[in-house]
């Protein structure tokens, strides 16, 4: 199957897509109402705006930084897990979007990076838990928030991973433990983004990675402005072995063109390897 993640409503009808993915609201704090062609997409942790309204909000390192866009190597600004307002927001706006799509998409779940969250409230909060190891009190947190998702999410509840399958990464990055997210989650999603695709070994490497470390079933979501067709038709072969769904990200034309000449080729009997 092949899916397409957008902002544009008109794209969510597009016919050569089984699924469409509608960002409600993403990492800049943008929101927009939820459509009925499309599975909402909620960013969860990562707001821009939020963040830039209030500093109170944004998670501190064991050193002091901010995780804010200023920070190196980071495109958006965070907000800490354990924020309770926030938090309760998030949920509200879970519980708007299930009356018009009962599947709905967390996007950006978790802390930002190994070192956050040491803000007063983390560290308090952690301190009167009944965890000695601080890592497992993270992902208790990041699971707690899920398990409330998931009582909101009549249909199927979908999760964004960070793109690293090694054993334990994304739990000491961002405390995802997969495992007990498993029983919450009905299928993750794996960003897998290059700007051209154009050896695609690496692809399948960490395809491969996932399919290892997951039970639950798993989609591969590829990049799709400005990549050329021929390059994204190799990519989406490659994930398509691995992936219940191959998702184009942010260009439906783009992905649509990609589709059209993946299915002629068929038809003409061509092959792409990997």
């Amino acid at each position: 199957m092949y899916g397409v993640v957008t902002r544009n409503e008109e794209e969510l009808a597009w016919g050569e897509f089984d699924r469409s993915f509608y960002e409600v609201k993403d990492v800049t704090g943008r929101a927009a109402e939820p459509v009925e062609d499309g599975i909402s997409m909620i960013s969860c942790f990562g707001d821009n705006a939020a963040a830039g309204a209030n500093s109170d909000i944004i998670p501190i390192s064991d050193e002091g930084e901010l995780a804010t866009r200023e920070r190196q190597y980071f495109d958006w600004a965070y907000v800490c897990p354990n924020h309770d307002d926030y938090r309760e927001g998030l949920l509200e706006i879970l519980e708007d979007v299930v009356e018009v799509t009962e599947d709905v998409r967390l996007d950006d779940v978790g802390f930002p990076r190994e070192e956050y969250c040491h803000c007063d409230r983390c560290e308090q909060r952690f301190a009167d838990s009944e965890f000695d190891d601080w890592q497992a009190w993270r992902a208790h947190v990041i699971t707690e928030f899920v398990r409330e998702a998931r009582e909101r999410v009549p249909g199927d509840l979908y999760l964004t991973l960070y793109p690293d399958p090694y054993p334990g990464h994304v739990y000491e990055r961002a405390g995802l433990d997969l495992d007990a997210l498993s029983e919450y989650v009905d299928e993750f999603v794996v960003p897998l983004y290059d700007m051209a695709y154009s050896t695609t070994y690496w692809l399948e490497i960490l395809a491969k990675g996932f399919e290892s470390a997951l039970d639950t079933p798993f989609s591969i979501e590829l990049y799709a402005v400005d990549v050329d067709i021929d390059n994204l038709i190799d990519a989406a072969e490659v994930a398509g072995e691995y992936s219940e769904t191959v998702l184009f990200g942010y260009d439906a034309s783009n992905a649509r063109a990609t589709l059209r000449r993946l299915n002629a080729d068929r038809r003409e009997g061509k092959e792409y390897g990997s």
